[in-house]
This record gives structure tokens, sequence and C-alpha cells, in this order.
């Protein structure tokens, strides 16, 4: 549906995105993820026909985007745009919720009509008459939602659309979100910094980092195969170990990282220098030798605690060997294991855990 090639923006000496290429599939739900400040609310807006691209096309269904007027006037009208702060009028919900279609013109009854769908697909009928500019913050971006949707759109997109709101409110909007896609089968892109949220909404996922599309994949692809370090980092995986491979029979190598020896899955060459990427819950922790089963976890590593954090439910343990490993341990598997700083523990990591690349320093 939507192809993008050779895509730079710049402002001044400022480059703000540089070569994007990209291709945006019909129905999917495609998320960028990336820091703040990283090109992805720019993209938005030039996906979106808002601005103009410095460089490189943007085809929608074949057509390109920088043509006249009135050809990306055709083409915004099959999108609608979702600000990261909504602006509502000073005006009723249902008025805010029309405007897309008064400025369109259609018949009154259409206008009515639409109103309701779209009040009642983000729960908000009950409010119709009452006034934008008194509702909650995650009330106005659910108007902003409908307002979007009464022009039925082919592409929604969304500017990291639950950035300023609490967990209850994050959660109806994604909740809302899937809906829509699921009932429309709407093309929805959207825009986060949050990790998680991009991985429970999406189908894939881009990774932008300093105006570039550093990955692009599936949830699986980017979360537990990263593609640098730097995009490790992002998705949440601290343990990060630089290793050579000493043997490899098959695919099953055998990686030395500071005088351990990792088994891992890789069809690096010996003598190869990797690095391994090791997500904190696949890392599992016991206080005695031979407390986890050797079936499974093929790496059992000898280490000592040496910080605790809390994380919500969990606790982020590391454990020292002469490198760092990061776990994810459960509050209760903390307290049951009487886990502390200064405790020599075993890390169980299971070969198919580890992802692989070859180290460029």
């Amino acid at each position: 549906m939507i192809k993008i090639a050779g895509l730079s923006r710049r402002a001044g000496s400022k480059t703000i995105l540089e070569s994007v290429d990209l291709e945006i599939h019909p129905g999917e739900i495609f998320s960028f993820i990336g820091p703040s400040g990283s090109g992805k609310t720019t993209l938005l807006r030039l996906i979106d026909l808002l601005d103009m691209p410095t460089t490189g096309t943007i085809l929608f269904d074949g057509i390109d985007t920088a043509a006249s007027k009135a050809v990306r006037l055709s083409i915004r009208r099959r999108m609608g745009m979702v600000f990261q702060k909504p602006a509502v009028l000073n005006t009723t919900v249902s008025g805010n919720v029309a405007f897309g279609l008064k400025f369109r013109k259609a018949e009154k009854s259409e206008i009515e009509s639409r109103v309701h769908e779209a009040l009642d697909i983000v729960g908000l009928l009950h409010l119709a008459d009452q006034k934008a500019v008194t509702l909650s913050g995650g009330e106005m971006q659910r108007v902003a939602i409908a307002r979007a949707l009464i022009t039925r759109p082919e592409v929604l997109l969304l500017d990291e659309p639950t950035a300023n709101l609490d967990p209850v409110n994050t959660e109806l909007i994604e909740k809302l979100i899937l809906a829509i896609h699921k009932k429309f089968h709407t093309t929805i892109i959207l825009s986060t910094h949050d990790m998680i949220q991009g991985q429970r909404l999406a189908d894939r996922m881009g990774v932008i980092m300093n105006g570039r599309i550093v990955q692009v994949g599936s949830i699986h692809d980017i979360f537990y195969r990263p593609e640098g370090r730097d995009i490790a980092r992002f998705v949440g995986i601290d343990t990060i170990l630089k290793g050579v491979v000493e043997s490899n029979d098959g695919g099953h190598a055998r990686i030395s990282v500071n005088n351990t020896f990792l088994e891992v899955i890789t069809p690096c060459k010996p003598g190869t220098r990797v690095a391994l990427f090791i997500r904190p819950e696949e890392i599992t922790i016991a206080i005695r030798d031979g407390d986890l089963p050797k079936t499974s976890v093929r790496n059992q590593i000898q280490g000592m605690i040496t910080k605790m954090v809390p994380f919500g439910p969990f606790v982020r343990t590391t454990i020292d060997f002469g490198s760092h490993l990061t776990a994810l341990v459960t509050r209760r598997s903390a307290d049951e294991l009487s886990l502390k700083v200064g405790m020599t523990v075993i890390a169980g990591i299971k070969a198919t855990a580890i992802h692989v690349i070859m180290d460029s320093g």
C-alpha cells in the first residue's frame, strides 16, 4: 500500500531523517519504535503528506505523492491522523467528531449517523452533548480517534497515542486500536517510544535511531534477534557479551567468553569474533549446582550477584562471572531463593536463547 524509497528530511543544516526505505502492507498494524527525537513523528507527518521530504519518494497504492495538490488531497482524504497531544474545538463532543465530514460538506443525515457510530466505537456516546474541553486527557484522545474514524480512512496514523496517559487510559486506547483494526481492517501506523506497547499492538515493527530505520521485522525479530548493540539495548537486552567461536559442529557452536564456554546455535565459523545477546527473562537462577535441568539448559554459569533492582513484579538481578549477566526474576522467586547481593548462584541459559551476531568492534 505504502512504499517509501530514499526518503530524507532536513531542516536547515540539521538532518532529521536519512535514507529511509520501507514498505507498509495493506491491513497491517505497523509500529515505529525508537528513542525520543529519533524522527518518528517526522516520518508520520511525511506519510500523512503534511510535510514534504527533502529527497526520496512516497508511493500510495503506486501513486507518487509528489504530484499535484489535487492528487495529494485525494490521497490525504484516504488517511486519518491522531496526534500525541489531542486538540479539541470549543464545542460539543459531537461537534468535534463531525468536523471532518462537515468540512467535506457531507449530508446532515450521514454526519449524524457516522458521529453516532464513531462515538459508540470509542465508548463516548453518553458524552455526545458535553463540551469537549471539559473532558479528561484519555477522553480527549478518544474524541480525536473518533474524529479520525468518521471519514473511514484506509490508513490511520497514530503519533504516540498514549504518551501522556495513565496506565488505565493507555489500556483503553490500546484495546480501541485493536478493535478498530478488527472491525474495519484499517491499515494502522503508529509511533511509540514504549517498546512493550509496540510489541502488544504491532504485526511488524521498524526501529528508528538517529533518523534512520535500522531494522524492520516481526516482533520476534526485533526483540529476540536484534541486528546491533543499540537496538538490543533499546529493546531491553542488558546482557551483551563478547566472545570468540572455538568450534562449530553443524551449527552447534562453542564460544569462549572470558574463559567461560557457552554452547549456542550459530553458523559462525571457528575464530569468528561475535557478540552474544541474551534477554533477561531467558536467564534462570539456581542456588545449587544441579538444580537446573541439563537436558534443556545447556549453559550453567557460576557467578556472584552484584546488583538487585526492583522492576515492577520482578527484580533485575546482575550476576558477575568475569562478564555480566542480567536476569529478570520474579519477586516471589527472589524471596524463595533468598537472593541477595554477594551470593554465589548458578545462571542457566538455553543454547537457543542466545542470539549471536558477528562483532564489528
